[in-house]
């Protein structure tokens, strides 16, 4: 090859080569950065012409590196590591000019996330008038179009809110939650000797699953509606039926985690979208500030936990 010119090197380029690596698909890659494939690939292209060697053996299925690319890769997540710590030590939120703040956080983050977040917010917040509300993503957001809150974390309704700026947070995908052992081939016939766990027809989540059966024609009972994530996965370890959840909403329950087994919908669905929503009149960098410090403690408490235990949801559970 030729000889390696550094100035060829971005930020995108090495951004998509570590992506690259870890997914060992050209397609899933350029989709996680928001690339075609083409540009994907060509950012790849670039990177390899930049260092003067191979880095990507396009020979082997699926795509893998060449010797020289898994050397290179080790370089390259320590640098993008440092980029990383860097971009939030620079961004550490502050809260400090403000004088009131009411924020609400979706129920599934309650046993988790939402403690973390009030412990960051206490130590920037000073003399702050701090109200937080916890509950169901359709409460929030109807608190927020009353303007009793400021700021909601919550799944994105079927509708977008009026006069609401919208900061994204985290995909979570539709699974199907089964017994342990329970005998499944990956079909919806195979689930008639189990009863269908609904939830409150008001949830966000009931309405997004209702469309999807529909969608399908999948006919199920319609005996249980339930509003608590934890008494569905409880009476799903008990062997009392199975219910389509989410990653988010299965690890609410996660004591029963040993009971449940996890599956991809035999049909593909929408996932779910969890936002930061806030009024219009909240302008400047702490919505976008409170979004980067929800995203951190999504990816280190939801989603490396989720994928060791369910490694095919791949790029499907993530933030963004």
């Amino acid at each position: 090859m030729t000889r390696p010119d550094l100035k060829g090197i971005s930020l995108k380029s090495l951004e998509t080569f570590e992506v690259m690596a870890r997914t060992g698909s050209l397609s899933d890659a350029a989709e996680e950065m928001g690339l075609s494939v083409p540009a994907a690939s060509q950012q790849l292209r670039n990177l390899s012409l930049a260092v003067g060697v191979e880095l990507i053996d396009t020979r082997r299925r699926p795509i893998g590196l060449t010797p020289a690319g898994r050397l290179f890769l080790k370089r390259v997540e320590v640098a993008l590591g440092a980029l990383r710590a860097g971009q939030k030590d620079l961004s550490r939120l502050n809260l400090s000019g403000i004088s009131a703040l009411g924020l609400g956080v979706i129920d599934d983050f309650e046993n988790d996330l939402t403690p973390q977040l009030a412990a960051r917010l206490a130590e920037t917040l000073s003399d702050c008038k701090f109200r937080l509300q916890t509950g169901a993503s359709h409460i929030l957001l109807n608190m927020l179009a009353k303007r009793n809150l400021d700021m909601i974390i919550c799944a994105a309704p079927q509708t977008a809110p009026a006069d609401i700026v919208a900061h994204p947070i985290l995909q979570d995908p539709y699974i199907l939650a089964l017994p342990k052992g329970y005998a499944f081939e990956g079909r919806f016939e195979d689930l008639g000797g189990l009863a269908f766990l609904g939830r409150d027809p008001a949830q966000v989540m009931a309405q997004h699953i209702d469309e999807y059966l529909q969608a399908h024609d999948m006919q199920v009972s319609r005996r249980f509606e339930i509003d608590s994530n934890q008494s569905i996965s409880a009476l799903v370890a008990a062997g009392l039926g199975f219910t389509i959840t989410t990653p988010l909403s299965l690890m609410r329950g996660e004591r029963f985690a040993d009971g449940i087994d996890t599956y991809p919908l035999p049909a593909p669905a929408q996932p779910r979208q969890i936002m930061l929503y806030c009024t219009d009149d909240w302008t400047g960098a702490i919505p976008s500030e409170m979004a980067n410090l929800i995203r951190d403690l999504s990816q280190k408490l939801f989603i490396a936990p989720a994928l060791q235990r369910m490694p095919w949801l791949g790029a499907d559970f993530r933030v963004l």
